[in-house]
């Protein structure tokens, strides 16, 4: 087992169930609720039962980015207070993004705050929103756009459950892991770039150092005033297009939407005369070879645009963007022209497919 220990909680990477028994047990809570869907219901809370070692009761939401909403709030609130739950329980928040994000909110703000656990089941989850201490909930198709900072007290990464998962979800949370080498360390792209077939990877071993790249970020800037900023590389870009296609006939996951804010935002850092167009075109290599085309609607480009411009890291009406000087290394707080994104749109659609 591994351990990343951070200033006021650790995340337990492996099979090992113990801390986090050992946890419950000395913080001694009245009740404990666990929040699932019904994927995380049926796949992970079987294994996770025999690891609390007292009775609990279970909220449900339904599974998907869709739900991340202010209605589901709502209905996790009211379960919440049919459950008689207090500032001195515990919630467990066993699934994805979504129920990380979202359970994480609601017992942040439910009588002004219980303690939550979050045990992340996808590999998106495990290497991202685990860490860090951001929770939050979409709204008028912004992502993440209402929401808290506040940390779990603790979080458990339990490679196994990676074993339950579509290949397409393997495939979302690979692009965060490309994300942070991009941002922060060129020797692990270089192992990165050496993977053919996501699913006879050893996961833990890309996912310590990922979540290690995260940490050092985190630790200086938790409230994403400066550096934390870089962890939103190709995130501008890619959250819009989340945003947009969750309303089509064609939603992409997190990590797919990601891929192409990634190749959009190289393509805007080679353009700015940082990142040199041999860089470029690896980044667009391993995009290409690993997720698939989905052309962005040129039609709709000045409503991408537009939620762009609704973006938290935003000052102002100015497009706010990290952008690549070399594969490691990042550069914060640059602005993003309307028409070199839309520029970006074009590079993406011609070259990608």
């Amino acid at each position: 087992m591994t351990t990343i220990t951070l200033d006021d909680y650790s995340i337990t990477i492996g099979t090992d169930w113990e801390p986090f028994r050992k946890l419950i047990r000395e913080r001694n809570y009245p009740k404990i609720v666990v929040m699932v869907d019904e994927n995380t219901e049926q796949h992970c809370l079987p294994i996770l039962r025999s690891a609390i070692p007292q009775a609990f009761d279970t909220l449900r939401i339904p599974a998907g980015e869709k739900h991340k909403t202010l209605e589901t709030c709502q209905t996790i609130w009211s379960q919440m207070m049919d459950r008689q739950l207090s500032r001195s329980s515990l919630c467990i928040n066993l699934g994805g993004g979504v129920i990380g994000d979202m359970g994480g909110f609601c017992a942040s703000t439910f009588k002004r705050g219980m303690d939550f656990i979050q045990i992340p089941t996808t590999l998106l989850s495990q290497v991202d929103a685990s860490i860090g201490g951001k929770l939050g909930i979409d709204f008028r198709q912004v992502k993440n756009s209402i929401g808290v900072f506040r940390n779990p007290e603790m979080v458990v990464v339990y490679p196994e459950f990676l074993n339950t998962l579509p290949a397409a979800e393997i495939r979302s949370g690979f692009a965060e892991i490309i994300k942070h080498s991009l941002i922060m360390d060129a020797r692990e792209w270089e192992r990165i770039r050496s993977v053919e077939d996501l699913s006879k990877v050893d996961w833990p071993s890309f996912i310590v150092p990922s979540l290690k790249i995260k940490q050092s970020v985190v630790e200086q800037d938790p409230f994403e005033k400066g550096l934390r900023k870089a962890l939103n590389f190709g995130h501008t870009v890619g959250h819009a297009i989340e945003g947009y296609a969750l309303d089509t006939d064609q939603p992409l996951l997190h990590g797919e939407a990601i891929a192409i804010g990634m190749v959009c935002e190289a393509f805007l850092s080679h353009t700015a005369g940082r990142l040199t167009e041999a860089a470029l075109m690896e980044i667009l290599d391993l995009i290409r070879k690993n997720y698939p085309y989905w052309p962005i609607p040129l039609e709709v480009s000045h409503e991408l645009i537009a939620l762009m411009k609704n973006d938290k890291k935003n000052r102002g009406a100015e497009i706010n963007c990290s952008y690549l000087d070399a594969i490691g290394q990042v550069k914060v707080d640059q602005i993003a022209d309307e028409e070199l994104l839309i520029q970006s749109f074009h590079f993406y659609n011609e070259m990608a497919r």
